[in-house]
């Protein structure tokens, strides 16, 4: 059994009571399948005059003779109506009894129907949760070699492709697989020589099939790859737009684009081809069996005299039955190709380990008393070193301020801190608690962030604002927006705090956006802040409104402020200037400028007062 086929099992436990109700319709299913085809025999016996004459009522002597009984029963009766009323009576019941049979198959397959229905559904919700969950707990690491848009053609795509074929495993294993069973015992029933001569058929059939069906999962998984691609074009396409048309490369994404649909139209066209095949496939196969029945039997009826006229009849519709199942497990078969191929890409995601998670006894830590302290730092992207044996102490209320050229690890710190990457070599404690040990709601919650980009969601300011602090009251937000220097231009939208700020915060200038991130962390009120580059993005009109807002946040609590912009930073308690990985100077603005070292030539390069 396919590893992927297993892995889903935990995903089916919740359903158990569908998947059993769903398995006893699709006994019954078969079973009255069978027995719907059984009574055409009496009805064509009626019509022909050649049913057999009972006129004593059988006895039930226990369920070894049931089927005998059964029979004999239906032919007393048959005979009893058609002594006293002639034949149309027989007829009338024989007909009855075709349309109570068909009535309780076709009951029992949407009774099946419905069980399979709830647990397709229920599996597809609980892994697309599964999904998003691991998409939300994975760490910020593993998006940066991953694209996003192959993540969400995993999370939509792939999932769906799961639902849709795998549950075909049910009617693979029991309701087509059964009608062929009980068919073919009732043919052995009708005639043993005939029904060895379909059963050379019918592997024969199986082996064609299954040579078409060979390479199909390979092609799913490429398509499903390329169609992750796809996604991912068209994600950067709508989040670079603005690029794309000031450097004139829409022909350049156009092409990328259609050469990807292209390559994804092939594979499509190749899988289509394929799946296409095998209903007139397996229906061909099937009529060249039937005609060959129809050559045999119709010798073994015309000339040999061994078999009825009416059984005969009968027979070739049971052998026609094990057609519409055969054609549903050979689509069947060829639907669960293309749903390993998927699960498998589904799967790969779901197994990716977390490296960063909380311990097992991890410490809730809720207060900052002490220091923050980074002993002996070693870090590297992959293969580039960023942080070479840094040391560096945060003293409660002070404010730390990063400087140095791009690339000197100043972000890093901030990454490291919050514990969206962890250290290679040394340690990061708080009040001489190793983060590590800290359980990361806990220290996560101790800090508030405010980065370069203003991360804002298409909602209203109040649900940006109190992310961190959902049950924030609209005095509460209110008052974070004052300290960030926001309010007085949200108190001029026409629905104030709850106005919706479009997609990433669209509607707002770049300040705006900034100086409500500034609120989101007022509002969470931690002890800790980390400003990161928090204004190197904005025009100096806007910087100055953002200055304030920041120096209003930062007065009595602990700052570490990375900046590009030296003006940020000169009333800082402590100034880091790093390079390349490492402090080569550290003091207040002053002490820095007497020193005429790195930070002096910092200031005169940027020109700042």
């Amino acid at each position: 059994m396919d590893k992927n086929l297993i892995k889903l099992f935990p995903y089916t436990k919740p359903y158990k009571s569908h998947i059993i109700w769903n398995v006893i319709y699709n006994i019954l299913y078969a079973l009255f399948s069978t027995i719907s085809m059984l009574t055409l025999l009496p009805v064509l016996q009626v019509l022909f005059g050649k049913t057999k004459t009972i006129d004593k009522a059988p006895i039930y002597t226990g369920i070894g003779n049931i089927k005998d009984f059964a029979t004999d029963f239906l032919y007393y009766k048959i005979s009893e109506l058609t002594k006293e009323n002639g034949p149309q009576l027989a007829l009338l019941l024989v007909v009855s009894l075709v349309i109570i049979t068909f009535l309780f198959k076709n009951l029992f397959n949407y009774l099946a129907s419905h069980h399979i229905m709830h647990l397709k559904n229920g599996v597809l919700r609980d892994l697309r949760k599964s999904m998003y969950d691991k998409i939300i707990e994975l760490p910020i690491s593993y998006y940066s070699e991953k694209r996003k848009g192959d993540i969400m053609a995993r999370m939509l795509g792939d999932v769906n492709e799961v639902q849709n074929s795998f549950f075909s495993v049910l009617e693979l294993v029991v309701k087509e697989p059964l009608t062929i069973v009980f068919a073919i015992i009732t043919m052995f029933f009708i005639s043993v020589k005939l029904t060895l001569f379909v059963l050379v058929f019918i592997p024969l059939s199986g082996l064609i099939i299954s040579k078409i069906a060979k390479n199909l999962r390979a092609q799913s998984l490429q398509a499903q790859k390329e169609s992750g691609f796809l996604i991912s074009i068209v994600d950067e396409s709508l989040g670079g737009l603005k690029v794309i048309k000031s450097y004139n490369a829409e022909a350049n994404f156009k092409s990328r684009f259609n050469e990807s649909v292209t390559r994804l139209l092939n594979l499509s066209n190749s899988i289509g081809d394929k799946n296409n095949l095998a209903t007139p496939l397996s229906e061909f196969l099937g009529i060249t069996t039937i005609a060959a029945l129809l050559w045999y039997g119709g010798n073994l009826v015309l000339i040999d005299k061994t078999l009825e006229g009416a059984a005969f009849i009968v027979y070739l519709t049971l052998a026609f039955n094990i057609l519409t199942p055969a054609k549903a497990i050979s689509k069947a078969s060829y639907a669960v190709k293309n749903g390993l191929a998927a699960a498998e890409r589904v799967f790969e995601v779901l197994e990716v380990e977390n490296e960063i998670t909380s311990k097992e006894n991890a410490i809730a830590k809720t207060t900052f008393e002490d220091k923050i302290s980074l002993k002996n730092i070693n870090f590297k992207y992959e293969e580039e070193v960023v942080l070479k044996d840094f040391s560096l102490e945060v003293i409660k209320g002070q404010t730390v301020a990063l400087v140095g050229q791009s690339g000197s690890g100043k972000s890093t710190i901030a990454n490291l801190l919050t514990r969206f990457y962890d250290v290679n070599e040394g340690t990061i404690s708080i009040d001489g608690l190793d983060i590590k040990d800290i359980s990361l709601h806990s220290l996560r919650g101790l800090m508030g962030l405010v980065t370069q980009d203003s991360i804002l969601f298409n909602e209203t300011i109040k649900a940006n604002i109190s992310i961190g602090k959902l049950d924030a009251t609209d005095d509460e937000i209110i008052e974070a927006l004052k300290i960030a220097n926001a309010y007085e231009f949200v108190k001029d939208l026409p629905l104030g705090i709850h106005t919706n700020i479009g997609d990433s915060g669209n509607k707002l200038s770049g300040g705006q956006k900034q100086r409500l991130s500034i609120a989101r962390a007022v509002l969470k009120n931690p002890p800790i802040m980390i400003l990161d580059e928090a204004t190197s993005a904005l025009d100096t009109e806007s910087e100055k409104f953002v200055q304030v807002a920041l120096e209003n946040m930062m007065q009595n609590r602990t700052s570490i402020v990375i900046a590009h912009r030296l003006s940020t930073i000169q009333k800082a308690d402590k100034i880091v200037v790093m390079q390349k990985g490492k402090i080569v100077e550290q003091g207040t603005h002053d002490e820095l400028i007497a020193l005429n070292g790195t930070y002096n030539k910092l200031v005169t390069l940027q020109s700042f007062e």
